[in-house]
């Protein structure tokens, strides 16, 4: 390898890769590692065996699991795509089409209640159908709704004289005369928060995830994610493809034996006898466990990875492809939890088969038992992958040591956290806010 880059990326995690892509793309030359042979670190798709080994499992059994190994392309980290989020955008602009990528609607966005799965309502009219109210309350629900829709930060009549800048979520509730089950999935099925400290902070970004989740709902119709088909693999290798193409060298089974630090700041990395430098860079928290408090432990993740040849049972018209999220209240947790399933349609297992994630973060010494109700919706199981992992977040923002560190994957069934992850960290590196209208053209290429 070289010895001088202008980056240097370590580990092909969604976060590493889409930034990797737009570093070399902003001009620089990056060098990207992995200590594994194969992308996506966390985020990666294995087939059946490279699955049945990840977990030790032996070999599988072909007369309770049809189709062959490759059939398989299963997401050990699960995520959906917001239609109108900031990942789909920078995915459009950047590698969607310079790639054939193809999306597939996930068929619906569910929340429980009292026992039972409710498709979740994301606009006015949608409200007033909604099983989830009583007819008072939907009335009320529509109104709010109706508002949000309209609101426009740039217009100051729509704030209804709030500064939401500073008045809590909490109270612009109240002003609707909201019930609490209603700000429940309001707050954590649609604005997709994972706990309750929201309600005493600024309104304005939870009703901006709101008017997100509502504008992604009306560009489809039935529901506001995406999931690309053959699963989510092929988005950090279509980055490494951006990546290579303006320049960047990538090294796959290159285990880091050394991160470099001078004076109190990131000069470079050893690996093999071999040293590579930089001004700085990034990767997962993994990377930098060896190095004084750079990360730190949020918490724990358990995942439940299930294989299954039937539809999640009790979801509208049997959909072959949905979101559930059990709100804590629900759960008398701290924390929710979430179901997703995917399936054949997806290009992901064989013909009549589904695959479905329960995952959380862990509160209870017995992490898999914390995953029961989210178990239970699922109905017969033909194998289970159960994990429990740490999860680690940067201590410092990157500025003075010129570490980069990315968040780990959290338990949640959507990109959006990811997302602003890759933003921030984008903006800390260049000192800009990144640009969804610059046109990116293949080098060598009018």
């Amino acid at each position: 390898m070289e010895d001088s880059y202008d980056a240097i990326v370590l580990g092909t995690g969604l976060t590493e890769c889409v930034l990797s892509g737009l570093l070399s793309v902003s001009g620089m030359k990056v060098l990207h590692m992995d200590r594994n042979d194969y992308y996506g670190g966390e985020c990666a798709s294995l087939n059946l065996k490279q699955l049945f080994d990840k977990f030790g499992k032996g070999e599988p059994d072909a007369t309770k699991l049809p189709g062959k190994s490759h059939e398989y392309n299963v997401d050990l980290c699960p995520k959906l795509l917001m239609a109108n989020g900031k990942l789909v955008k920078i995915l459009r602009q950047t590698v969607a089409q310079r790639y054939s990528m193809e999306f597939m609607l996930i068929e619906g966005s569910f929340v429980l209640r009292d026992g039972k799965i409710h498709r979740v309502p994301a606009s006015d009219t949608e409200a007033l159908k909604s099983q989830l109210m009583g007819m008072f309350e939907k009335r009320r629900a529509a109104k709010f709704l109706g508002w949000v829709q309209d609101y426009d930060p740039a217009v100051p009549k729509t704030h209804k004289g709030w500064n939401l800048q500073q008045k809590p979520m909490r109270e612009v509730f109240k002003e609707f005369s909201l019930e609490p089950k209603t700000i429940d999935f309001m707050g954590h099925a649609a604005a997709l928060h994972f706990d309750d400290l929201y309600l005493d902070q600024p309104a304005h970004p939870t009703i901006m995830k709101l008017k997100l989740y509502s504008e992604s709902v009306s560009m489809y119709g039935s529901s506001p994610y995406v999931y690309p088909l053959y699963g989510l693999g092929d988005i950090p290798q279509a980055f490494a493809r951006l990546c290579a193409v303006w320049g960047g060298t990538y090294m796959l089974n290159k285990p880091i034996s050394k991160v470099l630090m001078e004076d109190g700041k990131f000069v470079g990395v050893e690996s093999g006898g071999e040293t590579a430098k930089a001004p700085i860079v990034v990767g997962d928290p993994s990377y930098f466990m060896d190095l004084d408090k750079k990360v730190k432990p949020c918490g724990r993740v358990v995942r439940c990875i299930c294989l299954m040849n039937h539809p999640i049972p009790n979801v509208a018209e049997n959909a072959k492809s949905c979101q559930i999220i059990i709100p804590q209240s629900e759960l008398k947790r701290q924390h929710d939890m979430y179901v997703i399933c995917t399936s054949y349609v997806h290009k992901v297992c064989p013909d009549g088969m589904y695959i479905a994630l329960v995952s959380t973060f862990v509160e209870t010494d017995e992490p898999e038992k914390e995953l029961e109700p989210g178990m239970k919706l699922l109905g017969p199981v033909l194998e289970k992958f159960v994990s429990v992992t740490e999860f680690y977040e940067p201590t410092g923002s990157g500025v003075d040591d010129k570490c980069f560190i990315s968040k780990g994957m959290d338990p949640t069934t959507h990109f959006e956290s990811c997302a602003n992850d890759v933003l921030d960290l984008y903006k800390r590196i260049m000192g800009k806010d990144y640009d969804y209208e610059a046109t990116i053209e293949v080098p060598g290429q009018e």
